[in-house]
């Protein structure tokens, strides 16, 4: 077995029991559980990594789901687990995994995300968009993390849904809530309800409200909040905007500029910008300003 591998699977079953022992042994110490993850969260950020990433993640995975089953309400958990879901769904894109193993995990990102929201908003199918926003109004910055990573799990699910009835009813109530969290905190995770805009308005067709003039204002907000050190922004924009509009040289900078950036800036962020660098080659490679 290649040495890589070796060492995924060795966390893996490692991860798997550790999990196991935290479901038996701490299950009604909510507090405590939460403390343990949340640094772990932000050390998968920083993975360089992304097929380790990939191979060891759904060990990972499983433990947050064991802790999720033993204290369903618990926000803090919830957050996570949308969180995390959202983060891994991102990475299998770029490693190569089949779209209906894609489909599964965002499924599963979907539910904690909602069941997230749906604490503090009215968003069940019967529920109106007027009761929706009315809800929104009452929330406040404190509010923040949970409407963003409780929406952007949402987002993942819509994302994989190719366009069905459902997905689209829902991305209504989805802009809605980042319409909120842009006047709540536009500044938010670097910038990104400015990127959800920037692709969003440039994803649609202009007869459905599709905006290529305020989707090329969000990227570049976008890029002025993280300082161009959130990578995601620049694939997005070259993908969505810059193909839209035809501009190559704007699709060419951007997509450089992802290639050329060195990890070490933006330590934090350093899967999501991987992420970023290995789709910006990808795009590169397929040629599509070629004559």
């Amino acid at each position: 077995m290649h040495p890589r591998k070796k060492e995924a699977r060795f966390r893996q079953t490692a991860m798997v029991c550790f999990s196991l022992a935290l479901l038996f042994s701490l299950s009604s110490c909510s507090s405590l559980l939460t403390g343990m993850i949340e640094p772990t969260v932000g050390n998968l950020q920083k993975q360089t990594d992304l097929d380790l990433v990939c191979e060891g993640a759904p060990a990972y995975l499983l433990m947050i789901d064991s802790m999720i089953a033993s204290d369903p309400d618990n926000p803090a958990l919830l957050q996570i687990g949308a969180k995390s879901y959202s983060a891994y769904v991102a990475a299998m894109t770029e490693c190569g995994a089949s779209e209906d193993r894609i489909a599964a995990i965002a499924e599963k990102a979907r539910l904690y995300g909602t069941t997230l929201l749906a604490r503090i908003l009215p968003i069940a199918p019967k529920d109106s968009l007027d009761a929706l926003h009315q809800a929104l109004q009452g929330r406040n910055t404190f509010d923040v993390p949970e409407l963003f990573w409780g929406a952007l799990a949402w987002t993942t699910w819509i994302r994989h849904q190719h366009g069905s009835p459902a997905s689209i009813a829902d991305s209504v109530k989805v802009e809605r809530i980042m319409l909120r969290l842009l006047e709540l905190d536009e500044t938010f995770q670097q910038g990104s309800v400015h990127l959800f805009f920037g692709g969003y308005y440039a994803a649609k067709p202009q007869m459905f409200g599709g905006r290529p003039d305020l989707s090329r204002i969000h990227f570049e907000k976008a890029l002025m909040i993280s300082q161009h050190s959130f990578l995601l922004v620049q694939t997005t924009y070259a993908e969505t905007y810059a193909r839209l509009a035809a501009d190559k040289d704007l699709y060419d900078k951007l997509l450089k500029e992802v290639v050329d950036f060195q990890l070490t800036e933006a330590p934090d962020a350093a899967l999501s910008n991987q992420i970023a660098k290995r789709r910006a080659k990808r795009l590169l490679a397929d040629g599509y300003f070629a004559e």
